[in-house]
């Protein structure tokens, strides 16, 4: 069967065309007698209003495009859910795009902006600044949002746990506990604030880079990296020179580098080398890892996301503090 129209709908209730366009109008001039007859005849041919048609007249697509370029770490899945649930619960629907290596971040936004959705977010962590400042992209598109990340480019808000509180809030943690060389496992494209948040770490006595090969990097953020990168570490550095306390970007690092730790190494967490996390992602609360990690408050940073889209907040780059959730690898 055909999808019915407006004009079927109009000649269903014998009103004009423009009548049932009104009808479908939030705040459009119409007798309550006239939208009443519509949306009966609506009812009775199944109408529903063509979207598509209404954003040309509204300049307003109702569309969000979120670019996503890290499916293998587990923190994202939930925290797309609460992004996208609570994009919907505005009206809004999420356009999903995979970054990928065949398939570029500018590219991406030259999509999205073809497409004339109303705002972009970057969910990401694998892009530089200066990906946003190509000359194709131009002037005039939709504005963008950068979440979960810091940046530091002008013009688009980031909206992000402020990750130098929560390095100086887990320094602080380790070095209570006895912690005095500690080691950063960072992204193949890091996030600058939480490695510079590692001035709090310097105070242990033992640098993050050196001839101690302190600081891992892993070849993306990914279990298998993490893994991968901390099986380098360990079979390169003689047991008494090694860090005692290794710090991970995220949690999937982590995860990988407790795996071979124990598994490879024979090491006891947190007794031969204690372990740290970010994000507090599903599997940190698991028997199997027991991960002291850093929770980002997401609720925070997606209402505000949601609310500079709305225009309902400034927009300008947000950092939320997040909290420190203690379990056994340190």
């Amino acid at each position: 069967m055909k999808r019915a129209t407006a004009q079927n709908v109009a000649i269903e209730a014998g009103v004009s065309k423009w009548t049932v366009i009104r009808a479908f109008t939030p705040g459009a001039s119409i007798t309550e007698a006239s939208k009443a007859k519509v949306l009966e005849a609506a009812e009775r041919l199944n109408y529903r209003p063509n979207l598509l048609a209404r954003s040309l007249a509204t300049n307003s697509t109702h569309q969000v495009a979120v670019l996503v370029d890290d499916f293998a770490n587990p923190h994202k899945l939930p925290f797309l859910e609460k992004l996208t649930a609570s994009l919907q619960a505005e009206g809004l629907v999420t356009m999903l795009i995979n970054i990928n290596e065949h398939y570029s971040h500018v590219h991406a936004i030259l999509n999205a902006d073809q497409r004339q959705v109303d705002a972009i977010v970057l969910f990401g962590t694998a892009f530089h600044d200066e990906m946003l400042t190509d000359h194709k992209l131009g002037r005039g598109g939709p504005p963008m949002f950068v979440l979960a990340r810091d940046s530091q480019i002008e013009g688009v808000p980031a909206i992000s746990c402020d990750a130098v509180v929560a390095i100086a809030e887990i320094g602080k943690y380790l070095l209570e506990k006895g912690y005095r060389r500690p080691g950063f496992m960072a992204g193949a494209v890091h996030c600058l604030r939480r490695l510079a948040g590692g001035g709090t770490l310097r105070s242990f006595g033992e640098p993050l880079s050196g001839s101690n090969s302190s600081r891992c990097l892993p070849s993306a953020i990914a279990q298998e990296s993490g893994a991968q990168a901390a099986r380098d570490y360990l079979s390169k550095i003689a047991p008494e020179d090694r860090i005692d306390v290794l710090m991970c970007e995220n949690d999937a690092l982590a995860f990988g580098a407790m795996d071979v730790a124990r598994s490879e190494f024979g090491l006891r967490v947190p007794n031969d080398l204690a372990i740290v996390g970010f994000d507090n992602a599903a599997p940190a609360a698991s028997p199997a890892y027991g991960l002291t990690t850093y929770e980002q408050p997401t609720d925070q940073m997606v209402k505000a996301t949601i609310d500079m889209i709305l225009e309902r907040a400034p927009r300008e780059t947000v950092n939320f503090q997040g909290k420190l959730v203690v379990r056994g690898s340190a």
